[in-house]
């Protein structure tokens, strides 16, 4: 099952089966079932909060991915700065649309395995999005 909450924000304006679906393919495409997956929308200061509390780290991100995968199945919690998100398409020009759900699905693709700290894998990650992104519904 995939959850959206939110804290301190408004849900964004998305289309929740839809978004499920692409989720449910996309995890497929990796040779993956989703099972357990909460999404939580909230502000930079809840962002950084969590990030302090839970990874020791003071700075804003757009998201935080906590994996509790088994075997194949895709499991874990995703929170989603709605803040930076909007930022972020501003500073690369993109639609705060498709900021969202690249967001959104970098979460995902994190579950599937994919990485962007070492060397070579931001790179990876990029293209592993872009992918997704195509299949969006």
């Amino acid at each position: 099952m995939i959850s959206y909450n939110t804290d301190g924000v408004d849900m964004p304006k998305i289309k929740k089966r839809t978004i499920t679906s692409w989720i449910r393919a996309v995890a497929a495409t990796y040779g993956r079932r989703v099972g357990d997956v909460g999404y939580l929308f909230v502000n930079d200061e809840k962002m950084l909060e969590m990030n302090r509390e839970y990874l020791g780290h003071d700075y804003y991100t757009d998201v935080i991915t906590f994996d509790y995968d088994e075997d194949d199945i895709v499991s874990g919690d995703i929170i989603i700065s709605l803040d930076t998100v909007k930022s972020n398409a501003e500073l690369y020009a993109k639609s705060y649309d498709e900021e969202l759900h690249r967001v959104i699905i970098h979460g995902i693709l994190h579950l599937c395995g994919i990485n962007d700290k070492g060397p070579g894998e931001r790179e990876i990650m990029e293209r592993a999005e872009n992918r997704a992104l195509a299949m969006r519904i």
